[in-house]
């Protein structure tokens, strides 16, 4: 299972949106967050996204500007204390890659993309930590940058959680272009909102929720606008929504939104109507009359997030947990592998450049779902299991994480020469090699069936010493080890057997 992380006294999460980049540090008391230190800088990174789904060279000086600075707030923190996530525009921009290196570089910590449903979860999450307890659901509403997070949950579990790709950014600069405001403007991109959440409307219409609530940036200035303005108590409203769209009009261009807007920022106003009329439409098609808000988002969830790993609730642990049952995953065969694996693991934890307890995780994770795609066809098994965990929503697992555990186990049988193989300096590359070995010693499905194994690595590969005798005895075995040498072979890799020096 998903090891338990050192308890710090200070963690942090790292918000990479496609509009402002966000730093929130916690101190850690009594098991309970205390939010102390925080910075934002609106860095507009969805805004240097071409039609070419590429990013330009200024919105990445900008984000890389920006993670220098926060990166000089966090040293000294610990990696494990440490969480930082990327979102939409990471999600589609075709050069994210390359901006993600330099980015991880600048920062000084490793940095996840997240899927859109991911981020939903830890939105609710983070919000649903700012409010009072109460046993009825709500709707949570995530105006980003680039993608807007639709949540229903109870308590602090989610129900529902669906991402649609509409942000304020991405629709400020799609229907009012160099900020002109007019009313077809207004009414295409409401439409084009429309049209969106119209796929969702079945699971969202009010009968299955009993409070709406708007969380970050738009829902937060729409409420205060509202507030400030007389219009309301700092609820948003449809009848706020309203004069907004009045005033918008009125403006004609986001260059002049400050002067009849009380309380609009000017970094807030280049953005704004394309925020409102995704929030008009939300209010219409959704059937809201009255929202609430919360400063509290994606940030808070991922430092709860970290709080609960720190005290053994990792929520991937029990995401596996419930895979396992989903697919009738063999669970005495899936102890047997992980615990020759993290023993085989354990002999050349000297040689790893990744964290221990990271590639504890990954081979704990593998063992436990290597198999799952048995359950859509024994053919190819291992190809489906690798399919479900790369593409399924998986509570708790980054992009990355979801990325390497497929790697793990679309590799863990059968020829590696047309398997994009790691490179041996590569510690993945080691792992896969773990599993597989793990997975053929245990192919009888006995547990009594495994011999004393020595693990060792060496420049042109691996070394592997076998308990004297046991080849002679097993002889399918050894002929699977046989083939297991040729496969790496094959991929460039050296596997050398060899027997133990028997016992005198």
């Amino acid at each position: 299972m998903a090891r338990k992380i050192p308890a710090f006294t200070e963690i942090a999460a790292v918000d990479l949106g496609s509009n402002s980049f966000r730093l929130q540090l916690a101190k850690v008391v009594d098991g309970h967050l205390i939010f102390h230190d925080s910075l934002r800088e609106v860095v507009r990174l969805g805004a240097g996204l071409g039609k070419d789904k590429r990013l330009d060279a200024d919105a990445q000086q900008r984000a890389i500007d920006c993670l220098k600075r926060f990166g000089e707030r966090l040293r000294g923190l610990s990696p494990q204390a440490v969480r930082a996530v990327a979102t939409n525009t990471f999600r589609v921009a075709k050069n994210a890659p390359q901006l993600l290196e330099e980015a991880q570089a600048a920062l000084g910590f490793p940095i996840e993309v997240i899927a859109g449903r991911e981020e939903a979860r830890m939105i609710f999450v983070g919000v649903s930590h700012s409010l009072p307890v109460a046993n009825h659901r709500r709707l949570v509403i995530d105006i980003g940058g680039g993608s807007t997070e639709f949540i229903i949950g109870q308590g602090l579990q989610p129900i529902e959680m669906e991402s649609l790709y509409m942000g304020c950014v991405s629709y400020s600069l799609r229907f009012f272009p160099e900020g002109k405001i007019t009313e077809e403007n207004i009414q295409s991109a409401q439409l084009a909102a429309a049209g969106e959440i119209q796929n969702i409307v079945k699971n969202y219409s009010p009968e299955h929720w009993d409070e709406a609530v708007g969380s970050s940036g738009t829902a937060r200035v729409l409420g205060e606008i509202m507030r400030l303005n007389g219009v309301s108590d700092g609820s948003i409203t449809r009848e706020g929504l309203r004069q907004l769209g009045v005033l918008l009009l009125k403006a004609k261009d986001t260059k002049k939104l400050q002067q009849q807007v009380n309380g609009l920022s000017a970094d807030r106003a280049a953005v704004f109507p394309g925020g409102w009329a995704i929030m008009s439409a939300a209010f219409e098609l959704l059937n809201i009359d009255r929202m609430t808000t919360s400063s509290s988002a994606l940030r808070e969830g991922v430092l709860y997030e970290l709080l609960g790993r720190m005290h053994h609730h990792d929520t991937r642990a029990a995401t596996v947990t419930s895979f396992m049952r989903r697919y009738h995953a063999d669970k005495e065969q899936s102890l047997r592998v992980k615990t020759l694996a993290l023993d085989l693991l354990n002999q050349v934890s000297s040689k790893l450049i990744m964290d221990l307890d990271v590639a504890k995780n990954y081979l704990t994770w593998a063992a436990k779902l290597h198999e799952i795609g048995i359950s859509i066809a024994h053919s190819g098994y291992h190809k489906h299991s690798a399919y479900i965990v790369e593409n399924a929503d998986m509570p708790g697992f980054s992009k990355m994480d979801q990325e390497n555990l497929g790697l793990l186990v679309r590799g863990q049988r059968r020829s590696l020469s047309k398997f994009n193989l790691p490179p041996l300096s590569d510690d993945r590359c080691l792992l896969i090699l773990i599993l597989r070995l793990a997975i053929l010693f245990h192919r009888s499905r006995l547990n009594d069936s495994e011999p004393k194994l020595k693990l060792s690595i060496n420049i042109k590969g691996f070394d592997l010493q076998i308990q004297h005798g046991w080849l002679a005895s097993n002889p399918l075995s050894l002929a699977e080890l046989n083939n297991e040498v040729n496969y790496w072979k094959d991929a460039g890799i050296v596997l050398d057997l060899s027997e133990m020096e028997q016992a005198t």
